[in-house]
C-alpha cells in the first residue's frame, strides 16, 4: 500500500516515513500544501496523513481541493491542538479522522489501519491470481494454503504484481512504485528480489508464475504447461 505524508516538521515526517516503511508500507512526504497536492494528483495514495498546520496550503485547504475534486482517499489529519474548533474544521473539510501532537506510533498505525479497513480509495484489501493471495490488510501472503515467508520489499513487489497481472510491468516501473526511489540502472536489486519471490514460489510448488520480458521487465502470468513425453 502506498501511503502520502504531508508534514513540514522534518524530524516528524522522518519519524512517520521511518516507521511506516518499516511496516511495509511505500512512503511519499510532502514538506507543503502545494507539493502535497501535486503528489495527490500524479499518485494514487491508499492513504493521506495530512498535517493541519503546512506552508503554503494549510491541511484544511488540501483536503477541501481534493475533496472537491471528488478524491476519497482516507485521510488522517495530524493537529498539534486539540480544540474543537479544529477538530470540527478538518472533519468538515474532508478529514476521515484526526490525531493530536504529540502521539505514539502505534496510535498512528493503528489509525490508519482502521481508515484502510473502512475503505475509500479504489482498493481491494485482498489480491489473488491463480493459486497466489494477499492479504493486504495483514501483509500476508498465501499460495493455496501455504503461508509465504517473505520480507516486506517482496511483499510489495508481489503487490505490483498483482495489481497487474498478465501486464509486462518494467524495471523503471518497479523502481518507481516499489522503492519510491531511482537506483543505479546497472544495479541488479530488482533481479535479486524477484529471484527471491520465485524461489519462495517455487518452494511453495508453484514455479514459473513470474516470468522475465526480455529487455524489459517482468510479468505474473500463468505458466505454460508441459506436454508429458
Amino acid at each position: 500500500m502506498k501511503l502520502l505524508i504531508v508534514e513540514d516538521d522534518r524530524k516528524v515526517a522522518g519519524f512517520i516515513e521511518l516507521g511506516l516503511r518499516e511496516e511495509g508500507y511505500a512512503v511519499d512526504v510532502a514538506r507543503d500544501g502545494d507539493e502535497a497536492t501535486m503528489l495527490a494528483h500524479v499518485n494514487e495514495y491508499d492513504a493521506i496523513v495530512l498535517d493541519l498546520m503546512l506552508p503554503k496550503k494549510n491541511g484544511i485547504q488540501v483536503a477541501t481541493e481534493l475533496r472537491r475534486e471528488g478524491r476519497n482517499t482516507p485521510i488522517l489529519m495530524l493537529t498539534a491542538r486539540d480544540a474543537t474548533d479544529d477538530v470540527v474544521r478538518g472533519l468538515n473539510a474532508g478529514a476521515d479522522d484526526y490525531l493530536t501532537k504529540p502521539f505514539k506510533f502505534d496510535e498512528l498505525l493503528a489509525r490508519i489501519r482502521a481508515l484502510l479497513r473502512r475503505g475509500g480509495a479504489a482498493r481491494l484489501d485482498r489480491l489473488s491470481y491463480g493459486p497466489i493471495q494477499l492479504d493486504r490488510l495483514k501483509h500476508q501472503a498465501h499460495v493455496d494454503s501455504t503461508q509465504l515467508d517473505i520480507t516486506p520489499r517482496e511483499f510489495n513487489l508481489l503487490e505490483h504484481f498483482l495489481l497487474h497481472p498478465e501486464e509486462v510491468v518494467r524495471r523503471t516501473e518497479l523502481l518507481e512504485k516499489v522503492w519510491d526511489m531511482h537506483f543505479d540502472p546497472g544495479s541488479n536489486v530488482i533481479d535479486v528480489h524477484v529471484g527471491n519471490l520465485r524461489r519462495k514460489l517455487r518452494e511453495a510448488g508453484h514455479d514459473g508464475y513470474i516470468q522475465t520480458v526480455r529487455g524489459v521487465g517482468f510479468c505474473l502470468k500463468r505458466p505454460v504447461a508441459t506436454a508429458a513425453i
